[in-house]
């Protein structure tokens, strides 16, 4: 319970978090953030760490302290962005039918999971690498599939360092423009669980939209 309280005040205290995590490391805080953005988007177990708030709350916080450099953290995120991807199509590559199979991760790695990136990719193929950056989840298990579907090397990392610039370069700018704004300071909390319901929320609509597509479909076959 002390870990789960831990995790949702993470989640909801993310910017003092992170001001208390670079009073106390300094520049250690840029390894921190490249590991956490690296996992999220690298390692196909942890789907659950902020992406998109964080980056936002690190560009914030090098906006109104001054404390993060803004052109060190574009640098260090972007490459975490993009060596992660590359680590868990590699994975997923040499490693992904394995890990599917042997069913020891079901609880972490669900079935709807796999299910709706490989919807996605159906309806936008290889730029789905690119896309899955916006989609939390997605773009977690977006590269392990493409991984396990044997996606031509060369046109993954195109997609993959497209996708993994303008991610970044997006969020880190919206943070540190709009992270001194006095109205924004003063709700902080709220924007972050704003940034994080609307970039849940496509991945939802996906789903469900899924879910009823396959009924549909179940009802017509029965019908039959």
């Amino acid at each position: 319970m002390d870990l789960l309280k831990s995790f949702i005040d993470l989640f909801l205290n993310i910017d003092t978090e992170l001001a208390k995590a670079v009073a106390a490391y300094g520049l250690w805080v840029y390894g921190i953030l490249f590991v956490v953005i690296f996992a999220e988007t690298g390692l196909v177990f942890t789907p659950f760490l902020p992406g998109d708030s964080l980056i936002f709350t690190a560009g914030a916080i090098a906006a109104f302290s001054g404390e993060l450099n803004i052109w060190i953290l574009l640098g260090v995120l972007i490459a975490a962005a993009i060596l992660g991807d590359f680590a868990n199509y590699s994975i997923g590559h040499r490693w992904g039918r394995a890990i599917l199979d042997s069913g020891k991760f079901k609880r972490i790695i669900k079935d709807h999971y796999i299910t709706d990136t490989e919807a996605f990719f159906e309806r936008h193929g290889g730029k789905t690498i690119t896309l899955a950056r916006f989609f939390p989840f997605i773009r977690t298990f977006a590269p392990f599939v493409a991984g396990i579907s044997r996606m031509d090397k060369g046109r993954f990392l195109s997609f993959n360092v497209i996708g993994g610039v303008v991610w970044v370069t997006i969020f880190l700018s919206l943070g540190y423009f709009f992270g001194n704004v006095p109205f924004v300071k003063e709700h902080f909390e709220v924007l972050v669980l704003g940034i994080i319901g609307v970039s849940v929320l496509p991945t939802a609509w996906h789903a469900v939209k899924n879910r009823l597509d396959a009924r549909k479909s179940g009802a017509s076959q029965a019908a039959e």
